[in-house]
């Protein structure tokens, strides 16, 4: 029944089937045609791949379903990106999502393509209830240490959402605010909000690493984003540091000798 099909057409059929339970896929499988037995073969890839992805985003929502049963109504979900660089701030951000936001491709950010988390980034700002951002600069980490520094971003994140959130998912840390919290290790890839929020926050401090890469070239800020890459190192020991760079942090503090 399905040779009258072209296996152009098959290709487009499977391409809306989304169970192999599917009547019409079940159908298809009886085509011994080569090429239909290879489209449904990719077909079936494709199926198993949005399974364990709509499996994943369920459990990425455990942390969330907890906090609604204890009654709170907004979550923020908080992260922050720049620990480790040589130069740069440390940027946190705090995102309320809505409670029955849409799979929109949550992860780690540093699992994800510039590209990719561009993309997310947009549909963050578009579909959540609020964003807070927190930014401490070089010279705050030098003074304090890069841990406190994160926990501060944190703090200021969180102070910035317009809609103050009655409980909070933080990845890894806690912070001091008087808000109901839990510190998740390695939350942004348990917690749709956290991950939101490491998405946020790393779209924006890479976009800050661009400009400083015009107002202090050289050292190629706008690709490593302050981390320490040969570039970078490069461009330490031809022009030295600039206003940006952590004095405390090795090799940086070497430079000042």
């Amino acid at each position: 029944m399905t040779e009258k099909y072209t296996i152009s057409q098959i290709k487009e059929i499977l391409s809306s089937i989304h169970s192999i339970e599917d009547p019409m896929f079940q159908q298809l499988s009886l085509d011994m045609r080569k090429g239909v037995q290879t489209a449904l073969k990719s077909c079936q890839k494709r199926i198993e791949k949005e399974q364990k992805r709509a499996e994943h985003f369920i459990e990425m929502q455990y942390y969330e379903i907890l906090a609604y049963q204890e009654g709170a109504s907004f979550i923020a979900g908080v992260d922050e990106v720049g620990r480790g660089p040589l130069a740069g701030p440390v940027v946190a951000a705090a995102v309320i999502l809505p409670k029955n936001i849409e799979d929109l491709g949550f992860d780690d950010s540093k699992k994800l393509s510039a590209s990719k988390r561009e993309e997310i980034y947009r549909l963050i700002q578009e579909k959540a209830i609020a964003i807070g951002i927190g930014i401490v600069d070089a010279d705050i980490i030098d003074q304090v240490n890069i841990y406190q520094a994160s926990r501060l971003a944190m703090q200021q994140a969180v102070s910035e959402l317009k809609i103050q959130p009655d409980y909070l998912l933080i990845d890894a840390m806690k912070i001091d605010v008087n808000t109901p919290q839990i510190g998740i290790i390695k939350g942004d890839a348990k917690s749709i909000s956290i991950a939101a929020a490491s998405i946020v926050a790393k779209q924006v401090r890479d976009q800050m690493m661009q400009e400083f890469d015009e107002l202090y070239p050289g050292y190629d800020f706008s690709n490593n984003a302050g981390y320490g890459t040969p570039k970078h190192l490069e461009g330490l020991k031809s022009k030295g540091i600039c206003p940006i760079h952590r004095k405390t942090f090795a090799p940086i503090k070497d430079y000042l000798e």
